[in-house]
């Protein structure tokens, strides 16, 4: 079977999703191709009155308890970093980056997802007041210990994670090797405030793809690829930040090309990201199972060079 390269958003199993929808939609993937699930020990920690998240994790690890030999078929990526632990408002509660809260936060994960490893763990979100040598030395050792598979790092300033990997290097640690960051076809206006976006540093910008198609050894993932539903869905309008001229001739261009190879916007966005130089992985968060045949069907479109190329010189 044909490697789907897609990761499964998971935010919301176990809080919007209930638990038979979710093992639906799980089943769906795999058994369409689909290996990759995407979760965090956050999610959905603003969705549940108690303010504290393992949600989707104990969805996903149920799941895998109830499909044996499923753990071996699957990749499971995490995150840690961003959960409420104390009191106050997030984000100056979350748990953040020190060596203690990495290995409480992954032991947390492993716990709820019932398994002895994650294949890429995480950093959801930087935390400046613990030095990086710490950080990333706490990493290297649920690396060194089996427990994690991989290091990634999301929204977090590329200069950060380029230091990191120096230390790492220098001191003989686990490498990063992933990137996980927010990206579409289409971009608001530079330096605009998107109201959903709060990371400051959870963009894809032309630095990461030059930086990332420079070294074939790190992966870029993308999340909020479809824009949550704003290519498609006239109940959810692209937000204002979105609304100026390069936006409009990139929605034509992809309107054209939709229309050219008889498929939805979203099919083709998806196509775009994953068959670039670099190639990303858009990690594609789904509620029902036309939405997920719909992202299955656009990872899985090519796109000709001649509507690649007319679509990158569209701004």
């Amino acid at each position: 079977m044909t490697q789907v390269q897609l990761a499964l958003g998971a935010m919301h199993f176990g809080t919007r999703l209930d638990e038979r929808a979710s093992f639906d939609l799980l089943d769906r993937f795999v058994a369409a191709g689909g290996t990759v699930i995407d979760t965090a020990d956050c999610y959905a920690f603003w969705a549940d009155p108690s303010g504290h998240g393992g949600h989707s994790e104990r969805v996903v690890g149920e799941w895998l308890a109830r499909r044996p030999g499923m753990r071996d078929r699957v990749l499971l990526s995490t995150k840690a970093g961003a959960e409420p632990v104390g009191d106050g408002e997030w984000p100056a509660n979350r748990e953040g980056l020190s060596a203690t809260a990495i290995k409480a936060a992954a032991e947390g994960s492993l716990r709820r997802l019932g398994t002895d490893r994650v294949d890429l763990y995480w950093l959801h979100m930087e935390d400046r007041s613990v030095p990086l040598e710490e950080t990333a030395q706490a990493l290297s050792q649920l690396v060194e210990s089996g427990t994690v598979a991989r290091v990634g790092a999301s929204n977090h300033a590329l200069w950060r994670v380029e230091r990191a990997r120096r230390l790492a290097g220098a001191n003989g640690w686990a490498d990063w090797t992933a990137l996980q960051l927010r990206h579409s076809y289409v971009k608001p206006r530079p330096d605009a405030r998107v109201a959903d976006q709060g990371h400051r540093f959870g963009w894809v910008t032309d630095e990461v793809l030059d930086y990332v198609a420079s070294d074939p050894t790190v992966d870029l993932w993308a999340y909020t690829a479809l824009l949550n539903g704003g290519y498609v869905r006239e109940d959810r309008p692209l937000p204002e930040p979105y609304d100026h001229p390069g936006t409009a001739r990139r929605l034509a261009v992809l309107d054209e090309v939709a229309a050219e190879l008889g498929v939805g916007r979203n099919q083709v966005v998806l196509a775009w990201l994953t068959g670039g130089a670099p190639p990303v992985t858009p990690v594609v968060g789904v509620s029902t199972a036309g939405q997920l045949e719909e992202a299955l069907a656009g990872v899985a479109l090519e796109l000709p060079g001649e509507l690649r190329r007319r679509l990158d010189e569209a701004a």
